[in-house]
């Protein structure tokens, strides 16, 4: 079953119910700041059990402390649903 990518305005729409995200129909990211090094990576380890059981995976870039991750549904060739949703399942893992 194809994914459908969104539009300007869903994405729009949907980035505001995620507010510590930005980003357009190409993608969007959000940047975390850890309390330290192994605490980012802790969070990037959370992170990449949901993205494995919903075989979506972010990309991750880590500095030190600082973890920034960036969705796009690559093989629809924009942001879809599933973005917004492991979006906001990464919300709940930095706020839990």
């Amino acid at each position: 079953m194809a994914v459908t990518t969104l539009s300007a305005e869903e994405v729009t729409a949907g980035l505001a119910t995620l507010p510590e995200w930005s980003g357009d129909p190409t993608g969007i990211r959000r940047t975390v700041e850890a309390e330290s090094f192994p605490a980012a990576i802790a969070l990037v380890d959370r992170v990449a059990v949901v993205a494995e059981a919903r075989d979506h995976h972010p990309d991750i870039d880590i500095r030190w402390r600082t973890v920034t991750f960036a969705l796009v549904t690559h093989s629809a060739g924009g942001v879809t649903a599933k973005d917004l949703d492991l979006a906001s399942e990464i919300d709940a893992l930095v706020t839990g």
